[in-house]
């Protein structure tokens, strides 16, 4: 089976195309994280928590460099999530921000629609590899509707999703709460809901 491949996109080298960002989440993983939702994915799952990730088209473009320092401006976070959209679409910038962000301490987790074994394999996309050398937790498999769990104790949102620990070091650290839900307001007036049951939803206060 061939990897389906997205549109082309236009992202300059060294820059990444983002569809958002905070600091200070404690719903995205273990501890006090940034999240960078990325632009773009090719999948469109029904019920697709941020249907708005899906276009290519170009958002929030940022230097690697610069959200390196964002990132590591805030004393407060201690890891890093990336989520999307599709992470793996962009995984060779990615990569090069996760090892800034591990070189000062920072763990790096992940959520893709990719399983494990499709990331592996010789067709996965550009840099896959080398971020998941990165990556000190994974959460792999598409989100399936018909396979939600809809429960607080969970670490995923559907079945057939997986928590794939892939630094020893945090086996023990699988500690996010699934019931959660964070609001946080934007300079802007904008707001982004995130957590289990919401979705990241920029709109006006």
């Amino acid at each position: 089976m061939v990897m389906p491949t997205p549109s082309p996109t236009s992202i300059p080298t060294g820059f990444l195309n983002l569809m958002g960002y905070v600091d200070e989440s404690q719903v995205n993983g273990p501890g006090t994280r940034a999240v960078v939702w990325v632009q773009g994915c090719t999948r469109e799952c029904p019920g697709c928590f941020n249907p708005q990730s899906w276009s290519f088209d170009t958002n929030q473009l940022i230097s690697i460099d610069e959200l390196a320092d964002k990132i590591l401006s805030n004393s407060r976070n201690t890891g890093v999530t990336f989520s999307g959209g599709e992470p793996f679409w962009q995984a060779e910038a990615l990569a090069q921000l996760a090892r800034k962000l591990k070189a000062q301490g920072l763990n790096i987790m992940s959520f893709t629609g990719f399983t494990l074994e499709e990331l592996q394999r010789e067709d996965a996309p550009a840099g896959s590899q080398d971020l998941l050398q990165q990556l000190d937790l994974l959460v792999d498999g598409p989100y399936v509707e018909s396979l939600a769990i809809n429960a607080p104790n969970s670490l995923v949102s559907s079945k057939n999703q997986r928590v794939r620990v892939l630094n020893p070091a945090f086996q023990g650290e699988l500690t996010w709460a699934s019931d959660q839900i964070e609001v946080h307001i934007l300079k802007d007036g904008s707001r982004i809901i995130t957590g289990f049951w919401g979705s990241l939803d920029a709109v006006d206060c």
